[in-house]
């Protein structure tokens, strides 16, 4: 049976899903956008700035899972421009020092229109 996870010290789901599941010895996350749980605006403008808010957001979700993101085995990374990749990869590099397994594609726009989102399954 999977339990849901829950932490206002990261934004609230912005539509029916849950900040991220546990299930087996794994948590699933739901993709963390740039929103800053304190206000539950878009703060950030660059890319830096919103992928340092995405990581602490998804460091939130799996700290209340139980596990952290050092434990991370698959990131799915989605950018609005992939000319943003460097410098995501600049930010992204001192978060997961484990270098999980990722993939990374470009979309065309993203919820709140912001610049990346992220998602991770870890082990708990």
């Amino acid at each position: 049976m999977a339990d849901i996870i829950y932490t206002k010290n990261a934004p609230d789901a912005i539509g029916p899903y849950s900040q991220a599941v546990k299930v087996g010895g794994l948590v699933f996350t739901s993709g963390q956008i740039a929103i800053n749980p304190a206000s539950g605006n878009v703060e950030a403008t660059t890319i830096e700035e919103q992928t340092e808010q995405v990581c602490k957001n998804l460091t939130a979700v799996l700290s209340a899972a139980g596990t952290s993101i050092e434990k991370a085995v698959k990131t799915v990374c989605f950018l609005s421009d992939m000319g943003d990749f460097a410098a995501f990869n600049g930010v992204y590099g001192k978060y997961f020092t484990s270098k999980p397994a990722r993939s990374c594609v470009a979309v065309k726009t993203l919820p709140k229109n912001v610049l990346v989102e992220v998602e991770v399954i870890a082990e708990v």
